[in-house]
């Protein structure tokens, strides 16, 4: 079955992405930040196993010149986080066979294509996976059917919390869930010291 990797993605403009991480750096150097970072992501996660579809925001993005042209795009439009990736886990392969389907941010430096397949191995004989983040949210979420999501999957989740993995799995009951490797996201600028490493690359 084809895999689909989802990437949702801002518009990099000042003020409009990395807003917590905006208050330190200052907001055009976080949107600085993030459009270099989401390309250096974009282009490592290159892979012949797995589609990636980049889920973009806000909906007049979707033809912006900023990513590459060849990815294709679908506009996340309207709703909470949850809604959005909901939405973007259900639609991303529509009008392909329904096969396993990721979703990641693209503000976690440390992600490797290694990570991605064994995210995608791991839907192999489990119904879900998550990839925790160091803060108790995820980098990444995986559905094996995304197209028969139970109700209320992602419903009163504390988003930018260190309850959004809990509160998520609790949405999932009696599905079979991996946990994959614990990554750190760049979400202030005490973040940023623990993947310059990542983003020297």
């Amino acid at each position: 079955m084809p895999r689909t990797l989802v990437i949702m993605l801002k518009l990099p403009q000042a003020g409009r992405v990395k807003t917590r991480l905006g208050r330190d750096l200052g907001m055009v150097g976080a949107a600085w930040w993030f459009r270099h970072q989401s390309a250096r992501l974009l282009r490592r996660l290159h892979d012949p196993r797995w589609r990636i579809v980049l889920a973009v925001a806000p909906d007049c993005a979707v033809h912006s010149p900023v990513w590459p042209t060849e990815l294709p795009r679908l506009a996340q439009g309207r709703g909470d986080l949850g809604q959005r990736m909901a939405r973007m886990l259900r639609s991303a392969n529509a009008g392909l066979p329904g096969g396993p389907t990721c979703l990641i941010g693209a503000d976690i430096p440390g992600i490797t294509q290694s990570h991605i397949a064994r995210a995608f191995d791991s839907l192999g004989d489990h119904d879900a996976v998550f990839g925790p983040a160091l803060d108790g949210g995820y980098w990444l979420v995986g559905m094996k059917y995304p197209r028969r999501q139970p109700p209320g999957l992602f419903a009163d989740v504390r988003w930018s919390s260190e309850h959004a993995l809990n509160d998520t799995l609790t949405t999932l009951p009696g599905y079979r869930i991996a946990l994959i490797d614990r990554l750190r996201d760049v979400d202030t600028i005490e973040d940023l010291p623990q993947t310059t490493r990542h983003f020297s690359r």
